[in-house]
């Protein structure tokens, strides 16, 4: 996949999908920079990505944060002269599931602004950035619950179809501007969300399986995968699209 010296910021990159996407744009010859709202994890990654010989820098940023996420954005132009690619991957569930009528209004607040929000607000000044310099790409991890419906999940769902609606739309809007804007969806996926939904039962993780065609959760390496296949030159093609990843869940 050809990322070579693309300056490529990945959100929520201290751990899981966003950590497996940064090592890899990084292990393809990429500069990427490692934002996340727990400094200490971003700076864990960054540290791994340089131990291999690769260019990797971390930053703290809280993307629920206009004024945050335009520092982010600001500072890597500043110091690289360009920004080719933004994954908006950092995203969070509700602490406990619960049906519509019990979703609590905190958990509703957290979610819609990190999940939602968020994206709006990295899409919004990363493209101002890139229709100033004439070419973008923009990927943004949406989910199977922002394709289907998913129950007693109704924040992150929400905000997950909200994500595919965005990517839809701003990927009309910037298709004749050399701006690409695409999304992937993870079905279920190991990471800490995952272990989160499997807390809440014991039989929790036999039930998740049942409901996948190939027996196994999805890989964070394999989303990443997607992910940077989407933001290289190999898709130039490639826009508004969401790019589904769930072992046949959605079938």
């Amino acid at each position: 996949m050809t990322v070579k010296d693309k300056v490529v910021i990945v959100t929520g990159a201290g751990s899981g999908i966003g950590a497996a996407s940064a090592k890899l744009f990084a292990a393809n010859g990429a500069r990427v920079i490692i934002s996340d709202v727990n400094f200490g994890n971003a700076q864990k990654v960054a540290y791994e990505i340089s131990q291999t010989g690769a260019a990797a820098s971390a930053t703290q940023t809280d993307v629920t944060s206009y004024e945050a996420v335009e520092n982010l954005i600001k500072e890597v132009v500043n110091d690289y002269g360009k920004l080719d690619v933004i994954v908006n991957n950092a995203g969070i569930g509700p602490r406990q599931p619960a049906k519509t009528a019990k979703h609590t209004l905190e958990d509703w607040d957290r979610v819609i602004a990190v999940n939602q929000t968020g994206v709006f607000y990295c899409m919004k000044v990363a493209l101002q950035q890139m229709m100033e310099q004439g070419y973008g790409n923009i990927v943004n991890i949406a989910s199977l619950a922002g394709l289907k419906a998913s129950g007693n999940n109704l924040s992150y769902s929400a905000s997950k179809f909200a994500v595919v609606g965005m990517t839809k739309s701003a990927a009309l809007e910037y298709a004749s501007k050399n701006i690409r804007i695409n999304a992937v969806c993870p079905g279920y996926t190991q990471s800490a969300l995952l272990d989160q939904l499997k807390s809440v039962r014991p039989d929790m993780e036999d039930l998740l399986l049942r409901t996948i065609p190939m027996k196994r959760f999805g890989e964070v390496d394999e989303i990443a995968q997607a992910v940077v296949w989407l933001a290289s030159e190999e898709t130039k093609f490639i826009t508004g699209q969401t790019i589904t990843l769930d072992g046949g869940t959605s079938l």
